[in-house]
């Protein structure tokens, strides 16, 4: 249904889409995924031009869209569109808002769109508000209001850009429902969304992009069980990560805590568990200086919201020796295995020590 090769869009000096290629088929449900500022609402919005690519292939139902002869107004009644803002008219009424667009496009009677109207609005659960104005209505329901009257043009695919990002917690619930609702229906449809547990539930397939590319493409169960790159798994698992290197014996600890802290403020970890990081790598730093001839060593930080895991990783340059079990400070030694759940060693040509952070009592 939707073939697209090779896209590439720049805005100025900045390459958002490098070479984006995918195949939609009718009846699928795709979500995208991926970090923030890669390009998914880009893509989204040059499958029906209102974003124009400096290069590359897209074809609708065998029509290249790019084509000087194609009608571009045509294809965006087919290929509908749900932003993340309502884009409702304010001065009318849901009913009309609805109505405007069938009466004038599609030549539709006042009588027959009002009657579509109204069972669409029942699609959404939105009969009762036929006649009020979208002040009236919550973020949730002016929503619903935007995919009911996407609707009304009879779209053979639906295009969500984020459609939920701009509503309340409270009320995300109740459009995501609809969009599945519409998927069970069969309708092709393309979500850029940052819900995770509905893109898995909903899609025949997940594109993950990343860097102006479609990284990954696959089921949702190969995406979130078994990503086959990096940056999806670092993506899907939540996990970020803090880096800092160690090249001197005096190296600076309060510039260390105080980059340790804006890390871990900025996962909304809590005072207590960033005490509790800052003890475990002071204690582990100091036993790798006490242990080791020569100092070259990168510490990381990793921590996984969605799986509950707080890592602190030492990497260590020389031959093959565990500097937690070398050391004879016992004090330092219990006190780092009553704050880990456990601590592994390795060897790979470099040194490696994983202390994984206990998070229990703790609510971060």
């Amino acid at each position: 249904m939707i073939k697209v090769r090779n896209l590439k869009k720049s805005f100025g000096d900045t390459l958002v889409l490098k070479d984006v290629n995918a195949e939609i088929s009718k009846g699928e449900v795709i979500s995208i995924i991926g970090p923030s500022g890669t390009g998914k609402s880009t893509f989204l919005r040059c499958l029906n031009l209102l974003e124009v690519p400096d290069s590359g292939e897209i074809q609708f139902q065998s029509k290249d869209l790019l084509a000087d002869s194609t009608d571009i107004s045509l294809v965006r009644q087919k290929m509908g569109m749900v932003f993340q803002a309502f884009n409702l008219f304010e001065h009318l009424t849901v009913i009309h808002n609805l109505t405007i667009a069938p009466i004038k496009l599609l030549g539709m009677s006042k009588s027959k769109a009002h009657k579509k109207a109204i069972e669409t609005l029942k699609k959404v659960g939105l009969t009762e508000k036929a006649d009020s104005y979208p002040d009236e209505l919550s973020g949730g329901q002016k929503q619903r209001v935007a995919i009911a009257r996407c609707l009304m043009m009879n779209p053979e695919v639906i295009l969500f850009d984020e459609p939920t990002s701009a509503l309340d917690p409270t009320m995300v619930g109740e459009v995501l429902s609809v969009i599945k609702n519409l998927a069970k229906t069969g309708m092709t449809m393309v979500i850029v969304t940052h819900e995770m547990d509905f893109a898995r539930d909903v899609s025949d397939r997940v594109f993950y992009m990343d860097q102006g590319i479609i990284f990954e493409n696959g089921s949702p169960e190969q995406i979130f069980e078994s990503p086959l790159t990096i940056e999806a798994d670092v993506f899907i698992n939540r996990i970020k990560n803090f880096h800092y290197s160690i090249k001197s014996r005096n190296y600076d600890l309060y510039a260390l805590n105080a980059e340790i802290v804006t890390f871990a403020e900025r996962q909304f970890l809590n005072k207590l568990l960033i005490e509790r990081i800052e003890l475990v790598t002071e204690e582990i730093i100091q036993m790798y200086l006490d242990n080791s001839a020569t100092v070259d060593a990168e510490l990381e930080i990793a921590y996984s919201g969605k799986k509950k895991q707080l890592q602190i990783i030492l990497n260590y340059k020389g031959s093959k020796h565990d500097v937690f079990e070398m050391s004879d400070n016992a004090i330092s030694r219990k006190l780092l295995e009553s704050y880990t759940d456990k601590i592994e060693y390795e060897y790979l040509g470099d040194n490696r020590i994983v202390l994984f952070v206990k998070l229990d009592h703790i609510d971060h």
